[in-house]
């Protein structure tokens, strides 16, 4: 069973998303308050739904910051009730792998959920794709430069897998949205562009071709 653990302060809400979740076969943990959360990481939690605004002096920020600092793969969901393109683009900054603004419908919330811990934990019999001096295990979700791994972020894989299954053909900002983000996603194809940035200074020898006014291609 998978362990998600929600931190949300509207209690009325938490109740509702935990009984959704549960109904979807999910272990849950629940906070309201920041700082008990933070004690919570390095528990088992295969993923998290933060709440980036919380009625104590810790926000969903501070909380993903101590997440990744053990870290680095467990999937990260915001939630929001500030639909900024700042938020948004910040939130991927700090490593969270989807957001989604309030008020959501539950069901929305649990669909996400499902389509993240399938894309982490549910890989079939994988391969070893080999790209320059890079080893990626698809199984795994694991990129190693020569020896050293490289750490991505669940989205930062996805698109990195995109690229190398399709070398040589032309992605719209859009095309990347609905590939990585899936079709129920509508915020803004900055975050494409921010996405692309991070893989990009992550694994600096892949050759990903800026496609202005339209996209990215690699080859």
């Amino acid at each position: 069973m998978y362990h998600i653990c929600l931190v949300e302060d509207e209690i009325d809400l938490a109740n509702l998303v935990t009984a959704y979740l549960k109904k979807a076969g999910y272990e849950v943990i629940t906070f309201s308050k920041g700082q008990d959360a933070i004690r919570y990481i390095g528990e088992k939690v295969d993923l998290w739904i933060l709440d980036i605004m919380l009625g104590d002096d810790i926000n969903g920020y501070d909380i993903i910051k101590a997440i990744r600092e053990k870290d680095e793969k467990v999937p990260v969901i915001f939630t929001s009730a500030r639909d900024q393109d700042l938020d948004k683009i910040l939130g991927l900054e700090m490593g969270s792998d989807d957001y989604i603004v309030k008020p959501y419908s539950t069901k929305e919330l649990v669909l996400r959920v499902n389509n993240m811990i399938k894309r982490v934990y549910h890989q079939g019999q994988g391969n070893i794709i080999r790209y320059l001096d890079y080893k990626i295990d698809v199984d795994k979700r694991l990129v190693y430069h020569f020896e050293e791994e490289v750490k991505l972020t669940t989205l930062e894989f996805d698109l990195l897998l995109i690229f190398l299954n399709n070398l040589g053909k032309s992605f719209s900002r859009d095309d990347i949205l609905n590939l990585v983000w899936g079709d129920d996603y509508f915020g803004s194809d900055r975050a494409v562009d921010d996405l692309v940035r991070r893989l990009r200074k992550k694994m600096p020898e892949l050759n990903i071709s800026t496609i202005y006014g339209f996209g990215y291609r690699m080859s």
